[in-house]
């Protein structure tokens, strides 16, 4: 019976639903933000450089997109990006002459640009 029960989760996670392409698009441009920003950003209260930290974003996406949890940019903004999962500690941002947001304020910030029509850049 384990063995059954197994199969079932493993075959659930294989049938999830990928985002839509416009989601993704959009948390690829979020990634990608953050990957040229020059920030910093706050894990469990150590500061990482921002390609360590899209690594370490994206296998959180990885796992919610498998978990089919991201339907809107703003899941994995909140679902993946906002807090560890381990600590319940917010993540934090830190960019050169700026002062420390919340990550969550941050990417709120570049999600909107991204939406922003072309002629309002």
């Amino acid at each position: 019976m384990r063995s059954i029960i197994i199969a079932a989760i493993l075959v659930a996670s294989a049938l999830a639903a990928p985002p839509p392409a416009a989601t993704t698009a959009e948390i690829d441009g979020l990634l990608a933000a953050l990957r040229t920003s020059g920030c910093q950003f706050q894990r469990n209260g150590t500061w990482y450089d921002a390609g360590k930290a899209v690594d370490h974003l994206q296998k959180k996406r990885a796992w919610l997109e498998n978990h089919d949890k991201i339907r809107r940019t703003e899941d994995f903004i909140l679902l993946g990006a906002t807090e560890s999962s381990m600590s319940g500690k917010a993540y934090a941002v830190k960019c050169p002459d700026h002062p420390v947001v919340a990550s969550k304020t941050w990417l709120d910030a570049q999600l909107a640009r991204l939406r922003a029509p072309a002629n309002a850049h």
